[in-house]
């Protein structure tokens, strides 16, 4: 509080001051308000007393220069001031804030010092009560006294003396100040502090505590203090600042007083204990794990991707800054009409006859004329039609009614572009009439794709009224409508087109004329620049349509410029090959002709099309001076030359004085230029004609070339050989003539007059360009539009732009307008364009034109495979930067070997050329690609359909592996560099982090069954069935559902006992058998399977439930039958009649001879039980440990398990569910899952018995038939508790998507479950759960009863949620770190975020750590690694043979001793754990469970067999997947798998074939985008090829084996290269 003090004693503030400047001291010290806060609140509370304060420095300053000795202490406090330290506190971020080593150290070093002596608090406090009491004015004090106890920090005489520690004196300097300094330099200069010295740490603690009633501000908030609790060590700086408090209520103390009271209490202090409470909680939140900001988990983070290298030898631009170029100034002449309407008057009393309009027919005869006399007739006849006679129903009515037009409304002009009578009619009459004009193309069919963009447009604008011709309005499609009086009459109608508002539609022909007494009232021209004349709508880069709105004063003044710089007069004839209704054309031809009063001669594009020599035959016939063309409409007059011999003699061009090129900006447009020139310059043809010109919608015309006298020394026109590489980098370089990587360009001729262009830079802020650099050209003219039409926010973008200099300040205040046009000037001003910033691409840093990629492209013989116009480059973002796509039109005559051949070719030449590899090819069929009215192909809608996939290919070529070059690194192990498991558990210690491990609850039983003697005394699962169906014989423990819904069989207790007993006795007549021999189940999913696993049971013999096979599909499951019979060495097979005939059947024969198979015994036909056979008991010598089943198990990855379980393990296992469940023979559950494995053989078989509840069965393959059956089995019965499988809730989902409303209206609800599990080993699959949790919770299903289970071949059961426990938890990580083995907890919608659902909680008994598998260190919470396990239903072990394996390769005891009973290298190493062979992690989460405990959320990530090393990562299949799911619709089901160090994705199709080849990019980009892999192979198969087992889980290495041997029979292969 030094500054506070310093202003106290410079200034006499009033009271409330003093305490308000105090409180923003301490809420600065505190961290409450930030640096730039507390400067603003404290400059404003000392406003008021600045002026007084520097008055009063003045006038000591002048007393000082008088008596300098006597006035020495008025002084030394602002020298005090100024050598104080800081009061505030040193910014520091998070926990680095109240962290410093070098404090520790100088702590412990001190504790050295001190011994057992007090430890020295971080602050003085003083009594101020007791200071007022000791309060005296001695006036005989020394200066240097009363300024060292002024405050705490400075030395004090008397402490000096009792103090045995040798002072250490602070330097007092006199400042002697000529002009005194503000208030607030005094603070802003103040010095950091000294480091206090020793005897002050003495000095600060005493033994007395002083009156907290007193103290106003206790330890904790005094500005820079530290927090200490009382078992914490004590933390100095040397920037520690010690400060006195005073009462705030009382007067402001003397230092002299202040010296004194200290001097008087030093034997009385005791620091405080009271701390602040916001400290308090800052602490706390310290204490938690340190979590960044929340913005910055939505950070995309690009430091994994490799960043281009620069090219060092790249070009840079040298020239200096490009000055902008000034057009001549306009002149207008005095004859000119002075606005279009008194130039129509003009023209129709000076020329009535003279041709405004002609259109020319097939033989350039005259079909069609208009006078100017009759467009200006016509164009008022439809003035006064729109503002009088168009209502609200469209129809000519009284005038009585509302008219639905008003000056200044909008309304659509829509004619064809062969009808430019019509359309100049209703152009010119919305003008007269004050209404603005959007010219528009017709609409070809409802769902048009362009027209639909065009009605967003017209929505924009309220437009309510089209006006069309007759013939025009007859080709639009129509709707009929039979009316209510007669059947036989039809109305046609407009059909209401997709995206268009509802529109009123006028026919501008034969229309009634105006009274005599209406006149049109012309326009005062001082409204010319606020009111809207015409709408020019054009496309952004996006592809959305905008309009660029012009008014009055643009349109005139263009119009005059263009009729300036053209030269135009009433004599001239102008001949139109283009589009009239937009840009050049409109201008030209609509605006120019009608204010100079040329002839406008149309040639339709029919015509051109089918003709294209008729316009010169017509520039011949008619003596044409001006002609507007295409480039492509002089390409094709010069090849129909050949084939016109007999005419092309008559041909004279010798009349044309400006042939004006509308496409001239494009630098490729000058190959057709050179030869047009070249061959019909001996036709009359002059070599200065060619005009090209530079246009684009939002600048109009931005410049012409212009014919000049020859004495005139201006630069008439210029060419230039570029070089394309240095082009790439912005840069102008000359090049060779004959260099392959060169470009000849023309210029656009000089700026229009009147206006200025500028050259500025492509991105970032509009800086002026060099000479040799190229820029976006921008223009600055009074004729330019303002913006777009309601779109301020992109107009300021484009319209509002004002270059900066060098130094990045504007040159003027000049708006210019970006022309989207890219190019440089040159010598004279010549504005030079190389392409247009719709068709820039950016790849590497390097910036390629669409038109020269395409040229190259053509290059590679085109007439053979592809069509010349028809192909486009486009460009999208894949991986942090722009890949270039080329799509094409193929011939229909062209093979694909031919095809891929010519792609090939285009591929390296594009390389060579450009060195820019392409991403991707593509050919379409012919006259496929969208395409725009003028016929040529439509960019933005060819990219949007490229990107939904909906292109339509029939051959695509993918290069990804030769274009993405900014790949993360390949991860490199180094294990010389790894640390050991010892190091990493020190440091998890010392960070003071929970190791990775979680415990279910305890095996408390307290069932009265089990608890009582008899209870006791069962310790065998068959024992507890006998005892069952002696004590409730008719208890029901089995119910069998149908597809019907019906129940169609039931067991109790003593029916499924006696059952068994036939059955054990039926094997014992049939075959000998001895203890512990193995006997394969073959059964469906019936009561008949568990049947025949107690009679297994009952004559001590293991049972072995193995999955019969299909009787569609013999080939491939009755191999892996035979295998599972073969590995378990079965003597005996139990069956019923079915599945029997099915084994001896002569399909099943010719794959596999009958006799191989042991003895089939079927249980459907057994004999009857003799009276007194009984069972033989059971050897006593069976412990718990002996084998009770084998359970056969098929991974992934292709490798058969059979896991051996123990009577000890299932009667634990069946425990710790029973606990878990609630499980009583009162309850009922329903089971809908296959049961020859894992969890579900358990539900099915055991656990029944054990607990004694009913258990209802459902086979899965009644789900298929009726999707229903499941749900409806649960709401008859009420069921809480009910398990199934991911294919059956995959099947309920889908077959039952579109019934909900129905069910629902039967009656069906599902709010009475409690516990909905799906049995699953591997990860929870999140989409399929939320997608069936959202269908159902229609019909009352509570989203926390659904969660997964997870198990594996180790232990069968490890996590399973009960009614009790919390609802899972989910978490997001972060996928690069995941690939990385770490694992990163991010924010819900994070970039590259994985959603991780809790697999269930872990059952009582078990308890699982998270060790590393390589080194088998624990690790740490929240930490990736393998999930160990430790439990009384643990496996015994397993057999293992691998996928391919012609034989059985049993795997010994090493593998089972590793696996099975395996010792950590750190933490626990005693206890011994089973290896799961999954990836996981711990995370203890703030849900409480039944103990009251935190819970601890187990969390699976995948199989370490079937993860992906690509490129040194770990991939998980799943993650893939899902992301290729995502990518199409009709994508039913894929897989991926490594083969070659190539990633290969098989994708399942439900769509037509000649639209699969549509999901090849999108995959490849997806896959790019979310994981940083390029997809070596894509298949794409027909649904039902990728293999599933009975839990619904792919069968990987069975589809690599049928890729590898070519079995696959797939739609399409893409080889990525």
């Amino acid at each position: 509080m030094a500054t506070t003090t310093a202003i106290a004693n410079n200034l006499v503030l009033p009271l409330d001051i003093q305490q308000k400047l105090q409180e923003l001291e301490l809420e600065l010290a505190e961290g409450d308000i930030t640096q730039k806060g507390f400067e603003k609140k404290r400059t404003k509370l000392l406003a008021p007393y600045q002026k007084q304060q520097s008055n009063e420095l003045q006038i000591s300053n002048n007393t000082n220069n008088n008596n300098n000795n006597n006035n020495n202490n008025n002084f030394e406090k602002p020298s005090n001031h100024q050598s104080k330290p800081r009061c505030r506190r040193q910014k520091r971020d998070g926990y680095n804030r109240y962290h410093s080593d070098v404090r520790q150290e100088a702590v412990k070093q001190a504790l050295e010092q001190f011994g057992t002596r007090p430890i020295p608090s971080s602050k003085r406090i003083i009594n101020s009560h007791q200071a007022k009491q000791e309060f005296s004015d001695d006036e005989d004090d020394d200066d240097d006294d009363a300024s060292s106890s002024t405050y705490a920090t400075t030395t004090d005489d008397q402490q000096n003396k009792d103090s045995s520690i040798s002072p250490i004196p602070i330097p007092i300097h006199s400042h002697h100040y000529q002009n005194p300094p503000s208030v607030e330099s005094i603070i802003r200069n103040i010095q950091a502090p000294p480091p206090p010295p020793q005897f002050l740490s003495d000095f600060i603690h005493r033994n007395q505590e002083p009156s907290l009633s007193n103290i106003e501000c206790d330890l904790t908030r005094s500005a820079g203090a530290r927090y200490r609790d009382s078992n914490s060590d004590y933390v100095n700086t040397s920037q520690q600042h010690y400060v006195l408090y005073g009462d705030r209520n009382a007067s402001i103390d003397s230092p002299k007083s202040i010296s004194k009271s200290i001097n008087h209490q030093n034997e009385e202090r005791k620091p405080s204990l009271r701390v602040s409470s916001k400290i308090l909680a800052l602490v706390n939140t310290l204490k938690r794990p340190k979590r960044k900001p929340m913005k910055e988990y939505y950070e995309d983070n690009e430091e994994e991707l490799a960043i281009s290298p620069i090219d060092p030898l790249s070009p840079k631009p040298e020239g200096g800054i490009s000055v902008p170029s000034c057009g001549e100034q306009l002149i207008v002449s005095s004859q000119w009409p002075k606005t279009f309407l008194v130039a129509l008057q003009q023209h129709a009393s000076q020329q009535p006859r003279a041709n405004a309009i002609t259109i020319l027919d097939e033989q350039t005869k005259p079909s069609q004329t208009l006078t100017f006399l009759k467009l200006l007739t016509r164009s008022q006849k439809i003035a006064y039609n729109l503002l009088h006679k168009i209502h609200s129903h469209g129809s000519t009515g009284s005038n009585s009614r509302e008219n639905l037009l008003k000056p200044g409304d909008r309304v659509a002009l829509v004619y064809s572009s062969n009808d430019p009578i019509n359309f100049i009619c209703a152009f010119y009459g919305c003008l007269l009439a004050g209404i603005v004009p959007l010219p528009i193309d017709v609409p070809l069919a409802r769902r048009d794709w362009l027209s639909q963009r065009i009605g967003i447009l017209l929505g924009q604008l309220s437009i309510k009224v089209a006006l069309t011709s007759d013939s025009c309005y007859r080709q639009l499609p129509k709707i009929q409508q039979h009316t209510s009086t007669s059947s036989s009459t039809n109305i046609n109608e407009i059909v209401s087109f997709k995206g268009w508002p509802n529109l009123t539609w006028f026919i501008t022909e034969h229309l009634a004329k105006p009274p005599k007494d209406w006149t049109i009232n012309d326009m005062p021209r001082s409204s010319y620049e606020t009111t809207p004349a015409y709408i020019e709508y054009t496309s952004v880069k996006d592809g959305s349509i905008v309009g660029v709105t012009v008014n009055y004063e643009q349109l005139f003044v263009h119009t005059q410029t263009l009729v300036n710089a053209c030269k135009y007069s009433s004599t001239d004839i102008c001949l139109c090959c283009v589009d009239f209704k937009r840009q050049i054309g409109l201008w030209h031809t609509i605006h120019a002709n009608v204010l100079s009063g040329m002839q406008v001669v149309f040639i339709p594009t029919s015509i051109l099309k089918s003709q294209p020599s008729s316009w010169l035959l017509s520039v011949t016939k008619y003596h044409i001076t001006t002609a507007i063309v295409r480039s492509r409409d002089m390409h094709w007059a010069v090849l129909a030359l050949r084939d016109m011999n007999q005419i092309s003699s008559t041909i004279n061009l010798s009349s044309l004085r400006v042939l004006i090129i509308s496409d001239g900006s494009n630098p490729w447009s000058l190959t057709a230029v050179d030869t047009f020139l070249s061959t019909f310059m001996p036709r009359g043809l002059r070599s200065d004609c060619c005009c090209p010109c530079s246009y684009s919608s939002e600048t109009l015309t931005l410049s012409i070339r212009r014919q000049y006298h020859s004495s005139s020394s201006t630069h008439q026109s210029g060419r230039g050989i570029l070089s394309m590489h240095a082009l790439s980098y912005g840069v102008v370089r000359v090049d060779q003539d004959n260099s392959l990587t060169s470009l000849t360009i023309q210029d656009v001729g000089h700026v229009l007059p009147g206006a200025i262009i500028g050259i500025v830079k492509i991105d970032g802020p509009p800086l002026l360009c060099q000479t040799d650099e190229i820029g976006e050209v921008i223009i600055s003219s009074k004729a330019t539009p303002n913006g777009y039409w309601a779109l301020p926010g992109l107009s300021t973008n484009v319209f509002k732009v004002i270059p900066l200099g060098s130094d990045e300040r504007p040159i003027g205040t000049q708006e210019f307008v970006r022309s989207g046009l890219l190019g440089f000037l040159g010598p004279g001003g010549l504005l030079f364009v190389t392409g247009s910033r719709e068709g820039l691409m950016q790849v590497a840093g390097r910036k390629h034109n669409s038109d020269d990629l395409i040229a190259t492209a053509l290059a590679v013989e085109p007439m053979k495979v592809v069509y010349r116009a028809r192909i486009v480059i486009i460009s999208i973002r894949v991986l942090r930067d722009e890949r270039i796509i080329i799509v094409a039109e193929q011939r229909p005559d062209i093979g694909e070997d031919d095809c891929f051949q010519w792609m090939s070719r285009v591929l390296q030449a594009i390389d060579s050329i450009h060195q820019v590899g392409i991403y991707c090819l593509a050919l379409c069929p012919a006259n496929t690609l969208p395409k725009t009215h003028s016929g040529t192909i439509h960019i933005q809608e060819t990219r949007r359909r490229f990107l939904e996939g909906n292109l339509h290919p029939c051959s695509v070529l993918m290069c990804p592996h030769s274009c993405i070059l900014n790949l993360p690194k390949p991860r490199e192990h180094h294990p010389e560099r790894e640390v050991g498991p010892g190091a990493i558990l020190a440091g998890t210690i010392i960070q003071g982090m929970r190791l990775a491990e979680a415990k279910g609850a305890d095996m408390i039983f307290n069932d009265d069954q089990d608890t009582s003697d008899q209870g006791k005394k069962l310790q065998y699962i068959d024992d507890i069935l006998r005892w069952r169906s002696v004590t409730m014989s008719d208890h029901v423990l089995y119910s069998v559902i149908n597809a019907k819904g019906q129940e169609s069989a039931s067991l109790t207790c003593s029916g499924l006992h006696k059952r068994s007993e036939r059955i054990a006795l039926t094997i014992l007549e049939r075959m000998e058998i001895r203890s512990s021999d193995y006997i394969a189940l073959l059964y469906p999913p019936c009561v008949d399977l568990a049947s025949a696993f107690y009679a297994c049971l009952y004559i001590d013999v293991v049972p072995v439930a193995i999955r019969p096979p299909h009787a569609q599909n013999l080939l491939n499951t009755l191999s892996t039958v035979k295998m599972m019979v073969e590995l378990s060495k079965a003597k005996v097979i139990l069956t019923n009649s079915s599945i029997a005939k099915l084994l001896r059947c002569k399909e099943a024969a010719a794959l596999l001879d009958p006799k191989l198979w042991p003895l089939i015994i079927d249980t459907d036909d057994l004999p009857k039980q003799k009276r007194n056979q009984l069972l033989p008991k059971k050897s006593m010598a069976t412990q718990a440990q002996s084998l009770c089943y084998l359970d056969f198990t098929i991974s992934t990855t292709g490798s058969l398990t059979a896991v051996k379980l123990s009577y000890g393990a299932v009667a634990n296992l069946c425990r710790s569910i029973k606990l878990s469940c609630e499980l009583y023979p009162s309850r009922e559950i329903v089971l809908c899952l296959d049961p020859y494995n894992g969890l579900g053989l358990v539900l099915w078989c055991i656990i029944s018995i054990y607990a004694g509840h009913h258990s209802i069965l459902i086979d899965p393959v009644e789900v298929e038939s009726n999707p229903s059956v499941w749900m409806n089995t649960i709401s008859q019965f009420k069921i809480r508790d009910t398990f199934c499988s991911y294919s059956v809730m995959e099947l309920s989902t889908k077959g039952l998507s579109t019934s909900i409303v129905d069910l629902k209206n039967r009656g069906l609800s599902l709010s009475c479950v409690r516990t909905c599990a799906v049995v699953a080993e591997e990860r929870p699959r999140l989409q399929l759960l939320n997608s069936f949790i959202k269908l159902f919770q229609t019909l009352g299903l509570n989203p926390r009863t659904v969660s997964t289970t997870f198990g594996c071949r180790v232990n069968i059961a490890i996590c399973l949620r009960g009614a009790s426990d919390p609802d899972p938890a989910s978490v997001y990580v972060d996928q690069r770190a995941l690939r990385n083995d770490r694992v990163t907890l991010v924010e819900k919608g994070s970039p590259h975020s994985l959603c991780l659902l809790e697999s269930g909680k872990l059952l009582p008994g078990v308890k699982v750590v998270i060790a590393n598998p390589e080194s088998k260190g624990q690790c740490a919470d929240a930490h990736l690694g393998e999930l160990w396990v430790q439990s009384g239903h643990n496996s015994l072990g397993c057999q293992i043979v691998s996928y391919g394996d012609n034989h059985q390769q049993h795997h010994g005891s090493n593998h089972n001793s590793d696996q099975f009973y395996s010792h950590l290298a750190t933490g626990d190493t005693r206890q011994l754990y089973a290896r799961t062979g999954y990836l996981g992690f711990v995370r203890r989460t703030e849900s409480i469970a039944a103990d009251g405990k935190n819970h601890d959320a187990v969390y699976i990530v995948g199989s370490l067999e079937e993860t992906l090393l690509i490129r040194g990562m770990r991939f998980h299949p799943i993650d893939i997947e899902n992301t290729v799911m995502r990518t199409h619709k009709r994508i039913c089901e894929c897989a991926c798998f490594t083969w070659t160090n190539l990633l290969v994705v098989v994708v399942e199709y439900d769509g037509l074939e000649q639209h699969s080849l549509d999901l090849v990019p999108l995959i490849t980009s997806a896959i790019l985008e979310e994981h940083y892999v390029i997809v070596g192979v894509l298949v794409i198969v027909d649904p039902g090829v990728v293999p599933v087992n009975s839990r619904g889980e792919k069968q990987r290495m069975h589809l690599r084996d049928g890729f590898v041997s070519d079995q696959l029979d797939p739609i399409f292969v893409a080889y990525n290269m």
